[in-house]
């Protein structure tokens, strides 16, 4: 245990020394988009085929991005890309019925996302030594709203919206960089 101790602490001295900041991807990567849809669909439509919503959904994220980056669609942030998808598969999974207020609870679960088990306990432990902040595709309204709710501790919220690219555009990473200096 304590040789692991010490290589652990060399390797964090080492990375502290070149590094000023460390960002994270967010999606499947800090919060489990998958489970909290599931959990949502369940409690609100429970006829729905909750799993099947939930991937479909997601399906639709690198085809919508193509849309703005091709310039069929100006710049989208990703709540209303999000919204897009959504209204295609509402008539599918039988709820083209929804209200408006219903529409926008429903498309409003991807600010209400629940971090991984070991998430914020992660990055607490990070933050001590290092400035930590998000860099996702999500819009930055919807990043700190996830913050809020999942507990998770930014420095800063980073988003695409920021850049007006979207990951893996070159000006996303590098925008960190020059957001860091």
């Amino acid at each position: 245990m304590a040789y692991m101790d010490t290589f652990h602490t060399a390797s964090t001295d080492a990375l502290q020394a070149n590094t000023r900041v460390l960002a994270f991807d967010i999606f499947g990567t800090a919060v489990d988009w998958h489970g909290s849809i599931m959990r949502e669909m369940q409690t609100l439509y429970p006829l729905v085929d909750a799993d099947a919503f939930a991937l479909a959904w997601r399906a639709g994220y690198q085809p919508a991005m193509a849309r703005v980056r091709s310039g069929e669609l100006g710049w989208t942030r990703l709540d209303e890309l999000h919204r897009l998808i959504l209204e295609t598969l509402l008539p599918q999974f039988g709820l083209a019925h929804l209200s408006e207020a219903e529409r926008e609870h429903l498309n409003r679960v991807w600010h209400r996302l629940e971090a991984w088990p070991d998430s914020v306990a992660g990055l607490l432990r990070l933050k001590k030594k290092f400035t930590i902040c998000s860099l996702s595709n999500g819009n930055i309204g919807l990043l700190t709203n996830m913050a809020k709710h999942a507990h998770l501790p930014w420095d800063c919220v980073l988003s695409a919206e920021v850049f007006r690219a979207y990951k893996p555009d070159p000006a996303t990473y590098l925008g960190v960089h020059t957001c860091s200096t």
